[in-house]
């Protein structure tokens, strides 16, 4: 992976550089993904990237050439900024980041992307009421305990090591998001299957499961009118009534939003942090003893350094912005591409103090896993539940856990959009 500098020349004028302009030196761009060293790190090369600049060039693996973010403030700023959005004013000219069904370019309709937003934050806030995520939470409790219940079964029947992540944490956000979204228990399977092909990175099927989703959600919420649930769908089938812009491919799209907010990263995170508690076992120890005192300030630890995919997030400047102060300052132009990548800006060192290590004590932990400022992720109560049921009883009930190869070991899928370990081999 070549690690050439992207900084371009300073000077006392905002450099305006555009993803279409062409640059002598586009060949030798870094590509994202770049490579790791191992699942608990990122690559060192977006030490080097905050050192060049507050905003720096790079290719995506579509080949597009975007602005990646990677420094704790200018990724706070931009998250805030109201000039960015997921939207584009002319969408076949966007830069993508892959071929993935879902966050791969923009979407939305940019004429009405305020508007739009406004109106979805106010469709889907009563799903994460206060009153649903206590509801929620036993119904998360009762399903972990039945999925460590599963572990222990194959366990003692001889299955040594078992996946932790095929047993557990993939299971459980399954459950809880098609709960939450309303999704019948004997469609989870096929529900989960068509969410890991739209996130594949790469061919033609990512684009098949996209629409072969949105026929299914038309055929649930067809099914919600008739027969309505305590459940997303049906909330948002009731507001189709009067709001004739919340079409079926819109509530498509909001569904396929929650599921990738709700499911993706948060299986990947109860994995990541399964082996972060592992590898720091006066963390764990604290855990087993006091898990009531403890699980929270680790699962915000666990949400600071747990990087499953390492692509960022990806926005459009709706106009030009302009980041960065003195030589150092940079333009970004209408139209251009920005990925925001949370799993850099926090391990900023300007941000955080040992900013690598897992430390539960920090305090305050204002990492930015959930985003910042109005498009702050609304799943993040809900993300935060599972993963304090989650990591709690599996310690609870599997204090002498432990992971049944090295570390290093380990490995992430590559293929997909949002990443995660490809199996957690553990024993106890």
């Amino acid at each position: 992976m070549t690690s050439a500098s992207t900084h371009e020349p300073s000077t006392h004028e905002p450099t305006t550089i555009t993803t279409s302009t062409v640059h002598d030196d586009d060949a030798a761009l870094p590509q994202l993904p770049f490579a790791r060293e191992g699942v608990l790190r990122i690559s060192p090369l977006y030490e080097r990237l905050r050192a060049a600049g507050p905003v720096t060039r790079v290719r995506t693996p579509a080949g597009d050439i975007v602005w990646l973010v990677s420094r704790y403030e200018e990724a706070r700023t931009l998250f805030a900024d109201r000039r960015l959005g997921r939207s584009h004013p002319k969408p076949e000219e966007a830069a993508r980041v892959s071929d993935a069904g879902v966050m791969a370019g923009p979407s939305g309709d940019h004429e009405h992307e305020d508007a739009d937003h406004t109106s979805m934050r106010r469709l889907l806030t009563p799903a994460f009421s206060a009153k649903r995520m206590r509801r929620l939470h036993d119904r998360v409790a009762e399903l972990a305990e039945g999925l460590v219940d599963g572990l222990v079964a194959a366990h003692d029947g001889g299955s040594d090591p078992v996946d932790l992540h095929a047993g557990f944490s993939v299971p459980l956000p399954i459950f809880v998001i098609c709960e939450l979204l309303g999704v019948p228990v004997e469609d989870r399977v096929y529900f989960k299957g068509l969410s890991e092909r739209m996130a594949t990175l790469t061919g033609d099927d990512p684009a098949v499961a996209r629409a072969e989703f949105e026929r299914y959600t038309a055929q649930l919420a067809e099914a919600k009118r008739a027969e309505p649930g305590e459940d997303v769908i049906s909330d948002l089938v009731a507001a189709q009534a009067h709001d004739p812009r919340l079409t079926d491919a819109r509530l498509a799209e909001l569904t396929v939003g929650l599921l990738f907010a709700g499911h993706e990263t948060t299986v990947n995170r109860l994995s990541l942090g399964v082996v972060l508690l592992l590898v720091n076992p006066e963390v764990r120890d604290r855990l087993v003893a006091d898990p009531d005192g403890s699980v929270d300030a680790v699962v915000e630890e666990v949400l600071r350094l747990a990087e499953p995919g390492g692509m960022g997030l990806l926005r459009y400047a709706h106009e030009d912005v302009t980041v960065g102060e003195g030589d150092e300052e940079v333009t970004i132009a209408t139209g251009d591409g920005v990925v925001i990548v949370t799993s850099a800006a926090n391990r900023d060192e300007s941000a955080f103090d040992a900013a690598g290590a897992f430390d539960p004590d920090r305090s305050p932990n204002p990492h930015l896993s959930f985003g910042h400022g109005p498009h702050f992720c609304i799943g993040a109560s809900l993300a935060r539940t599972e993963l304090r049921v989650g990591l709690a009883t599996i310690f609870n009930r599997l204090p002498q856990l432990r992971l049944a190869v090295e570390p290093d070991a380990l490995t992430l899928h590559t293929e997909r959009l949002t990443g995660g370990l490809d199996e957690l081999p553990v024993t106890w």
